[in-house]
């Protein structure tokens, strides 16, 4: 009898160990991790995600928040970003105050922050056609930073970035593209550099950027240092800046491919917008570890 209760205790242990770690949801790159429809504390923030669907070309999920602890600091309203999560080509992302701007449908209340103790409202995502790659939707700030995670390169056009080392955060990064403009839309060439009158007033640079690692070390790192890696570039401006482009990209990413892919590769776009001069030929990119999470659809 005893040896038929031993052996019935072990199964029941096993099979809840199985079925616990078969329900768990994976943390992708040490990004806090819920369904879509559950809360999390993430950002200083208790955060409800909800009602993950398309309309109007955008995917669109429904937030309420309230700071965790309101005598402790929290992110900023208007700092917090929402992106999609899964296989996309490219990431997309929005700032989630705004966000809804463009969209011309009437069935939302897009996102509020009617107090500093308060975030409810509709977040739009897009435009995006790919709605199968979308598994989920990420949350982040490009001002929480993990200390002592920073690494920090020149980038200038017409070249864009120096050669990176893998060392600095173990991730790779190259320029695949640079794009500048004047504010009036003038768009800058090789030839601009000799022109004295070039370079006046405001404008803006967008950069095409291709980072690469290898997903078990960049699951290892991102483990260790809390959270995953952002792009962040300056100098930028609030919206809605000086170009739609800079309104689509905004100056930072973050670096949460899907975890079930065998590679980290992300083809992204970021933008410098300002006085001309620090924004075309003396802007900066940073990549830095931040703390995020990520609510993932139950389909």
């Amino acid at each position: 009898m005893r040896t038929l209760v031993a052996i019935l205790s072990v199964a029941v242990v096993a099979g809840s160990a199985a079925c616990s770690q078969h329900d768990a949801t994976p943390s992708p790159y040490a990004a806090m991790t819920a369904k879509v429809g559950e809360s999390q504390t993430v950002l200083g923030w208790n955060m409800s995600l909800t009602n993950l669907r398309w309309d109007s070309g955008h995917v669109m999920v429904d937030i309420d928040a309230a700071p965790t602890d309101p005598g402790k600091p929290h992110a900023n309203a208007q700092d917090i970003r929402f992106g999609l999560y899964g296989t996309l080509a490219h990431p997309v992302e929005a700032t989630g105050l705004g966000s809804c701007s463009g969209v011309t449908t009437l069935a939302i209340r897009p996102l509020a922050s009617p107090s500093p103790e308060r975030l409810s409202g509709t977040v739009c995502i897009g435009p995006l056609q790919d709605q199968a790659a979308v598994r989920g939707v990420y949350v982040y700030s490009p001002r929480e930073r993990i200390p002592g995670t920073a690494a920090a390169y020149p980038a200038a056009f017409p070249v864009g970035l120096p050669p990176t080392k893998t060392s600095d955060t173990g991730l790779t990064i190259s320029t695949s593209s640079v794009d500048a403009f004047r504010a009036d839309g003038v768009q800058l060439t090789q030839q601009s550099l000799n022109d004295p009158t070039a370079f006046t007033g405001n404008g803006s640079m967008l950069l095409g950027v291709d980072v690469s690692a290898p997903a078990a070390q960049y699951r290892d790192d991102s483990a260790k240092r809390g959270g995953p890696m952002m792009l962040v570039v300056s100098p930028t401006l609030p919206p809605p800046g000086l170009t739609a482009e800079c309104n689509a990209y905004g100056s930072s990413v973050l670096i949460l491919p899907y975890a079930q892919l065998d590679a980290v590769h992300v083809n992204a776009s970021v933008c410098t917008q300002g006085e001309i001069n620090e924004a075309v030929l003396y802007a900066t990119l940073s990549v830095v570890g931040t703390h995020a999470a990520v609510w993932t659809s139950s389909a």
